[in-house]
């Protein structure tokens, strides 16, 4: 009578021990939410290529990638601030501070690595009172880096006397203007950039870690994790990135300029919400980012190229924001389900 069994018993554990099967329409999904951005920037690329003169030339590609270098080069870290659950609306007022910081130190001293390294610095002392407000004072980090981003340009005026700072060391300008096998400075910055960001997003403990705040902040405190420390952390490598990226653009204007790059931090989000980084925290790829930020480059490229007004442009980059906002909320409402 076992034996009479025996087949049966068989069949059921098989049977238990079998996968569970996925519907087409969620497999579908999980492919369009890993690649739909890679796919989306294909598409477009593709549709630009045909449709407007003069796109796919050497020379427009070659601009097209020096074009995105200031927003590629802060929305590495700009990801693991997100990633965190937290905003940095501080950034465009970080880039005008370390510009003029590092053309102030320059002119008096008439030393470029002095002047390279006080521009960092200063970056990283914005990032280090940003971190303290938001992760030991509890601020919310919109309203913190909002009221940072109002006194830190106020700095940058204050430090320049209100103009901008002229430049007279020629081997600063190399910096910005230079090039490597026919690659410029700026863009092997990028390069680096996204390959070290990446490496300390995916490979390392810290990435981990930084994922596990922002998908669970109390959580990550009940296992043990540094969640102040972290938060610390990100918030200065976000101001410390952010100033070498201000040095980089006096280097490329010749200059340090108080009223540069207003609305940067706008196009920086929406590169990284664009590929695929989440506002909630806990969700982050550095080649989502990559292909956010070039479809950012992509579209202004093509405005420029066309001659679009440049209150159409306003209306066009906040729409780009929007729709990635919306894409994003999107992903979270599926994910839930």
């Amino acid at each position: 009578m076992s034996r009479a069994m025996q087949p049966e018993e068989t069949s059921s554990t098989t049977e238990a021990s079998a996968p569970p099967v996925v519907p087409m329409h969620v497999r579908a999904w999980n492919l369009l939410n890993k690649s739909g951005i890679v796919v989306a920037f294909v598409v477009l690329f593709v549709l630009l290529s045909v449709t407007v003169p003069d796109f796919l030339t050497t020379r427009n590609i070659q601009g097209l990638l020096l074009s995105v270098t200031l927003i590629g080069s802060i929305a590495v870290t700009m990801m693991f601030v997100l990633a965190l659950g937290e905003v940095d609306l501080s950034v465009a007022s970080i880039v005008a501070f370390a510009g003029v910081v590092a053309a102030t130190v320059i002119t008096q001293t008439h030393s470029v690595l002095l002047g390279v390294v006080a521009g960092i610095l200063a970056g990283g002392a914005v990032g280090l009172v940003n971190g303290v407000l938001v992760a030991r004072f509890k601020v919310n980090s919109l309203i913190a880096t909002l009221a940072m981003m109002e006194a830190v340009r106020g700095l940058a005026y204050l430090t320049s006397n209100g103009d901008a700072v002229m430049i007279s060391q020629e081997s600063f300008f190399a910096l910005g203007s230079g090039s490597f096998l026919g690659i410029s400075y700026p863009i092997w910055s990028n390069i680096v950039g996204f390959v070290v960001f990446g490496f300390l997003l995916n490979k390392t403990v810290f990435g981990k870690h930084v994922l596990a705040v922002g998908g669970n902040s109390e959580a990550a405190l009940l296992a043990g994790l540094p969640v102040t420390r972290i938060k610390i952390m990100v918030f200065v490598l976000q101001g410390l990135v952010t100033g070498f990226a201000g040095v980089m653009l006096a280097s490329r204007m010749s200059l340090g300029d108080p009223k540069t790059s207003v609305g940067l931090e706008l196009g920086v989000i929406s590169a990284c919400v664009l590929g695929g980084v989440s506002l909630t925290g806990g969700v982050a790829t550095i080649s989502g980012v990559l292909v956010g930020v070039l479809i950012m480059g992509a579209v202004q490229n093509v405005m420029s190229l066309m001659n679009v007004p440049t209150f159409y442009q306003y209306l066009i980059r906040g729409g780009i924001l929007l729709l990635a906002v919306l894409f994003d909320q999107y992903r979270r409402s599926r994910r839930r389900v």
